[in-house]
């Protein structure tokens, strides 16, 4: 497992090296734009800057944005026991020293991801509709797929190549304004008393850049994006040992009609399934940061034979007709053998819609801070947080319950 991550980190690393390139080179050419003299290096020291202040804030308080803005909220093991004992399951078989801390959001699409720079910092986000869609087998393998990306340290990697990302934008961003309000005629005066025609291709490449820079810089970010969401996949099954547990995980997902109210641009690459696709676009691009849904189905349910990296390469290879170096070559050579689990039939539970949604909503209530009162005629109160009375009387048989809060 450990060279498995190393050479994801060194393939990563050629990528990271050319978002880089092209911060500097846009960096140099910006700046030559506005002073042709000596421009171009300071245009590079402030391309870096950005880029550093960025990761730095990303780095220290990356988490805690992502999660607030997602509206997450940590709970304890009486909240949802099940999501506890899974996510503790989940870390034993990785083998990480420290338990990631474990956050609902209140919402009712299913969804989840991963956060955390280091694994002892880490968490790990699931929706109350993902809590009330999927069985036990499902959860695990959705936390499981979370719990490589912690493992493989996918989410270093993709926030500072996020970060770059965002200082290729903003500084192609400002560059377009500055010219829109002025900055490209103060240029053409400083052209015209020199007449040289190096500058003239210094403000054709400024603009191409300015339009085309972010564009190459999502593609690359893209691309890391899809494969790491295949390799948690992959190290997915080998802590779970059941392939169809993620499989059937990712269609009731995908087939959801229900939109993740906090979800945004930023956000969504760090979910399991991009929250914001719409239902039915299977297809993946160079402008899609998660690999198409049936394809890694496909994958999941094409593992017969075991779920070490071996067995995944070679149903990989097969979904998609050709080879394909997905598997790092020290992945490949791991001659252990592991074997597929059944499921356990005593742990599926046949819940009516009604009774999901049910589910779902005290759940998101318990999350939104509403105290439940069960009566002993049957009845459970959901008193609001905004309750002002020290009791209340149940409506059906006229006990009156003390509230504590």
């Amino acid at each position: 497992m450990w060279e498995l991550i190393q050479a994801n980190k060194r393939k990563s690393i050629f990528i990271f090296i050319g978002m880089g390139l092209l911060l500097i080179l846009i960096g140099f050419t910006f700046g030559s734009f506005y002073s042709p003299e000596n421009g171009g290096f300071f245009g590079i020291f402030l391309a870096l800057i950005l880029w550093g202040i960025l990761s730095m804030v990303s780095y220290f308080a990356g988490s805690k944005i992502l999660l607030a803005v997602s509206g997450a909220k940590e709970v304890t093991q009486e909240v949802h026991p099940q999501l506890y004992n899974v996510v503790e399951e989940m870390r034993i078989a990785a083998n990480l020293p420290h338990q990631p801390k474990i956050y609902i959001i209140a919402d009712a699409a299913p969804n989840a991801f991963a956060t955390g720079i280091k694994p002892e910092n880490s968490a790990i986000a699931v929706t109350a509709g993902l809590l009330g869609t999927l069985n036990r087998d499902e959860l695990q393998g959705v936390v499981a797929h979370e719990m490589s990306h912690i493992l493989n340290r996918d989410i270093l990697v993709m926030t500072f190549a996020g970060m770059m990302l965002g200082a290729i934008t903003l500084m192609a961003e400002v560059f377009a304004r500055s010219l829109w309000f002025g900055g490209g005629s103060r240029y053409k005066s400083k052209s015209s008393d020199r007449g040289g025609q190096a500058q003239l291709i210094i403000m054709i490449l400024a603009i191409a850049l300015a339009i085309l820079g972010p564009i190459m810089a999502q593609l690359l970010y893209f691309a890391i994006s899809r494969k790491r969401e295949y390799l948690a996949d992959a190290s997915a099954v080998r802590l779970t040992r059941y392939p169809d547990g993620l499989a059937s995980a990712l269609e009731k997902i995908s087939g959801t009609n229900l939109d993740l109210k906090t979800a945004n641009k930023v956000t969504a690459p760090m979910y399991i399934i991009n929250p914001l696709k719409k239902k039915g676009m299977q297809i993946s691009n160079l402008s899609s940061t998660h690999p198409p849904i049936s394809e890694r189905i496909k994958i999941l349910r094409s593992m017969s034979q075991g779920v070490n990296y071996a067995n995944y390469q070679n149903a990989f290879n097969s979904v998609k007709g050709k080879t394909s170096g997905l598997i790092p070559q020290s992945g490949l050579t791991d001659s252990s053998v592991i074997g597929l689990r059944t499921s356990d039939l005593s742990q599926t539970s046949f819940e009516t819609d009604k009774q999901v949604k049910r589910e779902v909503g005290d759940l998101m209530m318990k999350l939104n801070d509403f105290v439940f009162i069960n009566c002993t005629c049957g009845v459970k109160i959901k008193v609001p947080p905004d309750y002002k009375n020290n009791s209340i009387t149940c409506p059906k048989c006229g006990r009156i319950h003390n509230i504590s809060k």
